[in-house]
């Protein structure tokens, strides 16, 4: 194929491939599959993220290649892996996740980019590459170690959107301004850098997600391979040896992934503090009280409600979590943090999994 292909963000480790036009016919999409597409239409997505992260214009009879996955999120896409073989596709992300779309929030009114594939990518033993397996190798098994030589903070959220990703960069920058090392990890979502990117300016000395083990998108994931993930990836987080990993969870406490994760014992046993982002005063205070249910008490309060003076009133009046604006996030929030460490004598050996107190682990 001579035609110039535009490398999806995902696909960036993908080399020495060859085009193979006729598996289309007979090969069922696996999550993680690569394949060549070309623009049909242009509905939501008008760029990809090439492999240089760099925004890059796509146009009708342009071909790109991206992976196959499965997309959840509330305010924009839901799609999935079809179950049959089909040559019409849709971008679910701008990394390189494609599938199809099975719901569409009302902003886009225009629905999505629409694909044809054009053909699978092989290796020269005549292989569908997949994302995926390429990064297999280093996959870890989960045990809790790497978390057990760092600390790593959870921003979680009432849903998408609700400013999660904003209140990590600003506990980074508050952090980086005590002179502490932090890195950054998106442990689930759907492949674009926008959220790790935002960490790094403000201060992160690495940002990772997802991605660095080929994964289009975390949804549907098992629960075993999202903790091997979270593994993987607190590990290679120690590399920039830091004092703090903060860790954001996509999407809302209801999701699958982020429910499945924050009621199980195991992964909880390894986290050293939670803030919790929420959109108004009813999904704070109503957070709150779904986290104590899962013995789970976040250290504060942040996101979106705290543009409005008049909902902070409302869950201070309601809750007793300390509410954290953008401007006491990097200050008393991380004030907090580090006066937290400094009063605790953490235990790296001892982690109890069955009988926890706060988060599992003992200090």
């Amino acid at each position: 194929m001579e035609a110039r292909i535009k490398k999806t963000f995902i696909c960036r480790n993908v080399e020495d491939y060859l085009i193979d036009t006729t598996l289309t016919e007979n090969h069922l999409p696996q999550v993680g599959d690569v394949a060549v597409f070309e623009v049909m239409s242009i509905g939501k997505h008008q760029t990809i993220q090439d492999a240089r992260e760099k925004l890059t214009k796509i146009m009708p009879g342009d071909y790109i290649m991206a992976a196959f996955g499965h997309r959840y999120a509330t305010e924009q896409f839901e799609g999935y892996v079809p179950k049959e073989c089909r040559r019409d596709f849709h971008i679910l992300g701008a990394g390189g996740t494609v599938g199809i779309v099975e719901s569409v929030h009302a902003k886009f009114s225009g629905g999505p980019t629409k694909l044809q594939i054009v053909g699978y990518v092989t290796n020269c033993r005549n292989e569908i590459i997949n994302t995926k397996a390429l990064e297999a190798e280093r996959m870890l098994a989960f045990t809790g170690r790497a978390a057990a030589a760092t600390k790593v903070i959870l921003s979680i959220g009432s849903s998408m959107d609700s400013g999660k990703t904003t209140t990590a960069a600003h506990l980074v920058h508050g952090l980086a301004r005590q002179g502490k090392k932090v890195v950054f990890v998106k442990l689930t979502g759907t492949v674009y850098t926008k959220d790790r990117d935002l960490s790094y300016d403000l201060g992160a000395i690495n940002v990772l997600d997802f991605s660095e083990y080929g994964f289009p998108s975390t949804y549907l994931c098992e629960e075993e391979e999202l903790l091997n993930l979270y593994e993987s990836l607190v590990a290679h987080a120690l590399d920039a040896d830091p004092d703090y990993v903060i860790m954001e969870i996509a999407d809302g406490l209801y999701q699958r992934e982020t429910q499945m994760l924050l009621r199980n014992q195991r992964f909880m046993a390894t986290i050293h503090d939670v803030i919790f982002s929420a959109c108004d005063s009813l999904s704070a205070v109503c957070g709150v009280e779904t986290l104590k249910k899962w013995d789970i008490v976040p250290f504060g309060l942040c996101g979106m409600f705290t543009t409005s003076p008049l909902l902070i009133k409302e869950v201070k009046d309601n809750c007793q979590v300390p509410v954290y604006s953008l401007n006491t996030l990097y200050t008393e929030a991380t004030e907090y943090l580090v006066q937290k460490a400094a009063d605790l004598t953490w235990d790296n050996t001892i982690w109890i999994f069955n009988t926890p107190n706060k988060y599992g682990h003992v200090a």
